[in-house]
């Protein structure tokens, strides 16, 4: 069983248009409303590709109750803990030509009382877990301590964990010591206070995240695949070229893939392949969708993985 945690959970209203521009009318072509948040991308990915998932998320208000509803039929369990305040609403705008606008919500603040059962939740569902994947920012009022405190209480019960998330949350969730971190390009350079331009920046991050605490490390790097750190061996995973119509979402299709990879027993370094191929085929994909198993496997094919030396 994999478990992922969205704490930070929203509805997803996507938009497709024929063309974003500034000072000119642009015109809708289709409009969707999906349950949304990082671990829920996550599970459906998962569930999609025929793993076991179950998603641990909050929900409150009216907007919750629609969350609720889009959740109905998705095919594997969720745990839902209640909260007061109402879930929120992320816009994104992707035009025909695959440009794309992102307008997130802060989300709901949350009581110390609402945070605890959502604690008690996830400790509830660790005994059955092979692996509690932690997905997403934090909501205002939630101490950046809790994917800290959620990463050493999985390593007690000895589930793996995946921690994806930014700021002081990943950098207190890295000194915890998971199993994995995903960030991207923008979050390791934030959390390393540095930009990252060269292979030789991509390569020395990795090795400082995993250093921080880390067993692993994949870094994604969008069209350019990923480089990744594990067990003193380093790897380049290079993506092939595609068409990109909108990569939002592809990082959750990335570390999704390449947990649903290790449970069916592939090392490291072709789990990455996987996640690379998975996060590649559903940026192809228009607005936040994401890629099938077929659609992957026949990117995986093309993905190329090589040693990386520093």
């Amino acid at each position: 069983m994999i478990l992922t945690l969205t704490i930070n959970p929203a509805i997803d209203r996507n938009v497709l248009v024929d063309r974003l521009v500034f000072e000119d009318r642009t015109y809708i072509l289709s409009t969707r409303e999906s349950p949304g948040g990082r671990g829920i991308n996550a599970s459906l990915v998962i569930h999609s590709f025929g793993g076991r998932t179950r998603a641990i998320a909050v929900s409150g208000g009216k907007s919750g109750a629609k969350f609720e509803e889009l959740l109905r039929g998705c095919g594997y369990p969720v745990d839902l803990v209640s909260i007061r305040n109402p879930l929120r609403t992320n816009l994104t705008i992707t035009d025909k030509q695959g440009l794309s606008v992102k307008l997130n919500e802060f989300g709901p603040a949350m009581t110390p009382g609402e945070v605890a059962r959502l604690e008690k939740a996830v400790e509830n569902r660790l005994a059955g877990a092979q692996w509690l994947l932690i997905f997403g920012s934090l909501p205002p009022g939630v101490a950046p301590s809790l994917y800290s405190k959620l990463v050493a209480m999985a390593r007690e019960r000895k589930v793996k964990t995946v921690l994806d998330t930014d700021g002081d949350a990943l950098l207190e969730g890295v000194e915890a010591g998971p199993t994995v971190v995903s960030p991207n390009q923008q979050e390791a350079e934030r959390l390393l206070n540095t930009a990252l331009i060269t292979r030789t920046h991509f390569l020395d991050a990795a090795a400082r995240i995993q250093a921080m605490g880390a067993e692993s490390v994949i870094l994604s790097l969008g069209s350019r695949g990923a480089v990744a750190a594990s067990r003193g061996r380093m790897i380049e995973v290079i993506a092939p070229h595609v068409d990109a119509l909108c990569p939002i979402g592809s990082g959750d299709a990335m570390a999704a893939a390449f947990v649903w990879a290790l449970s069916r027993k592939s090392d490291f370094a072709d789990a990455v392949r996987w996640g690379v191929a998975a996060g590649t085929a559903s940026a192809r994909l228009p607005g936040v969708s994401f890629a099938s198993l077929e659609q992957t496997r026949d990117i995986y094919r093309q993905v190329e993985v090589r040693p990386a030396a520093r």
